[in-house]
């Protein structure tokens, strides 16, 4: 078919069938058997020609092309689609593809302008809350000044962990996000930030529950540091999302070939609509908590480089659980 365009591929293909099953009509009718078998033999292989035709020019382009803008939905902006022909396809092909880099574009530069005021705002930050920590000292600062000098202290604090955050997804977009990846105690590192950040939920109320498991816990290849920040993310949010439920329960415990850590509060839980994109990045949904919504996108990626899973959702019987799911050494 010489025709470039679909509609006129498609229209001259159904003439054809249908000039030749008038012929093969006009021909039974008038007793032709023999020839009425042989264009019967040449409508078949026209028809399988046809749906030849059919799933190389219309199936599996449109399939590429679903599959393309699956991988851009899900953030692979940049993300180009094979054009097959200079169709109405192709045409849909040049055009998602001239998207996907516009938005590739404007993605990069969102995420470079975000590092550029984030590093613009650690020095000003560094100077408040160490002024504020000073001034607290102070024996001229008394009654409501004090005060409020420990409220600057607690916003600087604050905002220094939000633009931390920010920092930490701006390297994970640009590629500069890596893990010191060695053999480690992954018991002993979760204790470890249970400790460090056990006495601040108390303080908040808050009891944290561990019962360390009663047997040995093989060692697994990980970045502690990046996995010790996973934990203190999750028992920060589990505190102040689920803080009414005064309890968080932390569970390790291992599979056939993986290690389990699970960290379930027992507040009100996520509305099941908001499930699906609460590791999306700056996604808050309808949580009243202050935040720069980037954090579980950053346990997300950890978790994702180690080769793992983190998953969340409402427990039975309410509130929130974490699940990180971590794989052993193959050894």
């Amino acid at each position: 078919m010489v025709f470039k365009n679909l509609k006129w591929q498609l229209l001259a293909s159904s003439c054809v069938a249908v000039i030749v099953i008038a012929c093969l009509i006009a021909l039974a009718i008038e007793g032709y058997t023999v020839i009425v078998v042989i264009l019967a033999a040449i409508l078949a292989a026209y028809i399988i020609l046809v749906n030849f035709w059919f799933d190389r020019n219309i199936t599996k382009p449109i399939t590429s092309l679903t599959e393309s803008a699956e991988r851009i939905a899900a953030g692979s902006y940049g993300t180009k689609a094979q054009k097959f022909d200079d169709n109405e396809i192709g045409e849909l092909t040049d055009e998602i593809n001239e998207m996907s880099e516009k938005v590739a574009q404007a993605d990069k530069a969102t995420t470079e302008f975000v590092s550029q005021i984030s590093h613009e705002l650690r020095t000003p930050l560094t100077a408040i809350t160490g002024w504020s920590e000073t001034l607290q000292y102070d024996p001229a600062i008394q009654g409501d000044s004090l005060r409020g000098v420990s409220i600057i202290s607690k916003e600087a604090d604050r905002l220094t962990s939000m633009v931390t955050d920010l920092l930490e997804f701006t390297r994970i977009q640009d590629g500069r996000f890596n893990l010191r990846v060695e053999l480690l105690d992954i018991a002993a590192e979760l204790e470890d930030s249970i400790f460090t950040y056990g006495e601040l939920m108390k303080q908040s109320g808050v009891e944290v529950s561990y019962d360390a498991p009663d047997y040995e816990i093989p060692l697994i290849s990980g970045d502690p540091e990046r996995l010790k920040q996973v934990f203190l993310n999750l028992l920060d949010n589990a505190t102040k999302h689920g803080g009414e439920g005064k309890l968080v329960e932390v569970v390790l415990k291992t599979t056939s070939n993986s290690v389990l850590i699970s960290i379930r509060d027992h507040g009100h839980g996520i509305p099941a609509a908001e499930l699906p994109y609460v590791k999306n990045k700056f996604y808050k949904g309808s949580s009243k908590n202050r935040g720069s919504g980037i954090g579980l996108a950053v346990c997300d990626e950890i978790v994702t480089r180690h080769g793992g899973k983190l998953i969340i959702a409402n427990a039975e019987g309410g509130g929130c659980i974490a699940t990180i799911q971590l794989p052993m050494n193959k050894e």
